[in-house]
């Protein structure tokens, strides 16, 4: 039987290649999907979802922490996502906040900055 890297025992790499275009797929539409037409800025639907009240701000963090438990199974050590879940809360918390949290969350792109960390640890980096 061919043996498997320790970090990924009990995932094989199929699996966890589809997990990440997943993710990736996710992220992308919760933070850069829309690009506004003639600069280099882009938003996703987390400002966007983010503008009901309270509800907006709800969904967003839970779509969130469906990537933290992605990268839990992924296994992604827990410093990695302890910093992953403070990422999430600065989202959330200060997106909270009517106007101005809805310009931060433009600018704070939590699910992108997560996808990375994921890669980085799973790159051996």
């Amino acid at each position: 039987m061919p043996e498997s890297s320790p970090k990924f025992s009990y995932i094989d790499t199929n699996t966890q290649a589809a997990t990440i275009k997943r993710l990736r797929q996710l992220s992308r539409l919760l933070d850069t999907v829309i690009k506004i037409p003639g600069t280099p800025i882009a938003m996703g639907l987390d400002p966007i979802i983010g503008i009901i009240p309270i509800g907006g701000d709800a969904l967003g963090l839970i779509i969130s922490c469906y990537i933290v438990f992605e990268a839990s199974r992924l296994g992604v050590p827990k410093r990695i996502l302890n910093r992953m879940i403070v990422n999430i809360i600065i989202d959330t918390l200060v997106g909270s906040f009517p106007i101005i949290g809805d310009l931060f969350d433009f600018a704070w792109t939590a699910n992108h900055y997560n996808i990375k960390l994921i890669e980085k640890y799973l790159n051996g980096n």
